[in-house]
């Protein structure tokens, strides 16, 4: 994704600047997220130690990005996302017949109430009145309509539209039909959290108040480890109660070390895509395809190591429910980053400079939001007096994630109008508008295909035997040696011409096309029923 920036604007602090950002967010969110969900899983279950569960679930990790590159990681990912969905079906169907059915579920999670309650918190441990409601409120303090419409949308421009993590996959597809497909199928799957996800969760509210329902501070921390509340422990205290203990209950800690599994491997595997392509290329534009290979690889190996030290960082902020914690972070961090590509795409005006002050601009007030709320005006417990700022307490993270948003678009046009535009013959294919055109691209930092496979196949031939024995360890394939495997310059121009190409074959396109209605006409009706 960094190098579609630099195409699109130009330059390279954009790429540079982006690109460590990213492997800094992944780093301090999405690994520490998915460690967390894991060792409260695993706490829960085995009783085994912290430290010694999420290094082997991180070995293992490694073990299957190090080794096989991004062909695995998507064969792993197809397997565990089946093993995950059987087993949140038998986990909803277990829970469904124990609470009675889903009628009774809605009847009683509203009532579940713990037994021991602060004098000053009795209110704490209500469950809001419009709880089975999506739009509620702009001032409600758990989902405001307007940060959940339009807030949400701007986390979402980033993590599905903009994420090395996502776009990797659809960029690995085999052509625009299958990647087409491939998102609508994510659609569909999508929906699936509703029920299989927060179902479950109420349940465990029902079945278990006084652990997954408790408010008071002390009973919290001797429960869960949380003075904040235990929440968190609500999915794995379900498959631990309720699923036998010979099988299913088995199948359901496989599917949570799938899902973690999964999410690992791909945040290591678009890690080290994107330090070699965007990071270690930029300044050794001479690499060859082994030494970015071998160069991800220990990268991916340092990535281990980084998050092993932020494991005990984890441990100390057990306070936050993950949830909110997660989408709070993408607010304060994901808008300038969704605004640039958002811009890119949708117009020719913005230009370099506009939308490297408009990152720089993004970057600075999510920051500052961030510290603020987490580290110098933490929230309070419930029925403690509030004394943070209106800022802080007042403004939802959902809401800032909007504003800042609109405000990185104005920053952006604003500055890209005073100053000189891109070149239109630059932005074929590169812009929403352009996206069908088929001239030429011109770009300053072309590169003939022919001239590097030559290149680097001559320096094949003079590779040490060291360097060789070293690619066989790494299983990186062996480079060409002769000029009948190099492609000639027509053979690669007529590659390129197929990769971006956008044409689809009448069946495929009314497939997809069908079946991407279908999927709105459900989510309009969800949406609709649980308004």
């Amino acid at each position: 994704m960094p190098e579609y920036l630099h195409r699109r604007y130009g330059g390279q602090r954009i790429r540079i600047y982006l690109s460590v950002l990213t492997l800094l967010l992944y780093v301090f969110t999405k690994i520490s997220a998915d460690l967390y969900a894991g060792a409260i899983f695993i706490e829960q279950s085995l009783r085994w130690d912290l430290y010694v569960s999420v290094v082997i679930l991180l070995v293992i990790a490694a073990v299957f990005t190090v080794t096989g590159g991004l062909n695995a990681v998507i064969w792993t990912d197809f397997v565990q996302c089946v093993i995950m969905l059987a087993g949140a079906f038998s986990l909803l169907v277990v829970v469904l017949v124990r609470v009675g059915g889903y009628k009774e579920l809605i009847e009683q999670f509203p009532l579940a109430k713990p037994k021991v309650v602060k004098a000053n918190a009795t209110h704490c441990s209500d469950v809001p009145k419009n709880f089975l409601h999506l739009l509620r409120g702009a001032d409600d303090p758990e989902l405001p309509w307007p940060g959940v419409l339009f807030g949400l949308s701007v986390s979402s421009i980033w993590y599905w539209c903009a994420d090395q993590v996502i776009v990797q996959r659809v960029l690995a597809s085999k052509n625009y039909s299958h990647a087409k497909a491939a998102c609508v199928v994510s659609g569909y799957l999508k929906l699936l959290p509703m029920f299989l996800m927060v179902l479950p969760g109420m349940a465990a509210r029902i079945l278990f108040p006084d652990e997954v329902g408790c408010v008071d501070p002390d009973i919290c921390e001797r429960v869960c480890g949380s003075r904040q509340g235990c929440t968190n422990i609500a999915y794995p205290k379900v498959v631990i109660e309720l699923m036998p203990a010979v099988g299913l209950r088995g199948l359901m800690l496989a599917v949570m070390m799938a899902a973690l599994m999964s999410s690992l491997t791909s945040i290591f595997n678009s890690s080290s895509t994107i330090f070699t392509i965007d990071v270690w290329k930029t300044y050794r534009p001479k690499s060859s395809e082994a030494e970015l290979v071998i160069v991800g690889r220990i990268f991916t190996v340092g990535m281990i190591i980084v998050s092993l030290f932020w494991v005990p960082i984890i441990k100390a902020s057990k306070g936050s429910q993950l949830m909110h914690y997660i989408q709070s972070i993408t607010s304060y961090l994901a808008p300038p980053i969704a605004s640039t590509y958002f811009l890119g795409v949708m117009t020719q005006r913005a230009n370099e400079k506009g939308a490297f002050w408009g990152l720089v601009f993004g970057l600075v007030i999510g920051m500052t939001r961030f510290i603020l709320g987490f580290f110098v005006f933490p929230s309070v417990e419930c029925g403690e007096v509030d004394l943070r700022p209106s800022f802080i307490k007042d403004v939802h993270y959902l809401h800032f994630g909007l504003i800042l948003f609109v405000l990185c678009i104005a920053i952006t046009m604003t500055i890209s109008y005073f100053t000189d535009p891109v070149s239109q013959h630059r932005l074929y294919r590169l812009t929403y508008a352009l996206r069908n055109n088929v001239q030429e691209r011109l770009s300053s930092d072309a590169v003939d295909g022919k001239i590097e496979l030559e290149f680097e196949a001559e320096r094949a031939k003079n590779e040490p035997q060291l360097i060789r024995s070293l690619k066989k360890v790494c299983c990186i394939a062996p480079t060409g040696m002769d000029d009948g495997s190099l492609m000639s310059l027509a053979e690669i121009q007529i590659r390129e011409k197929q990769m971006i190409s956008l044409n689809e074959t009448p069946w495929m396109r009314t497939s997809t096309t069908v079946a991407s209605l279908v999927l709105a006409g459900i989510t309009i009706f969800l949406w609709g029923f649980y308004a």
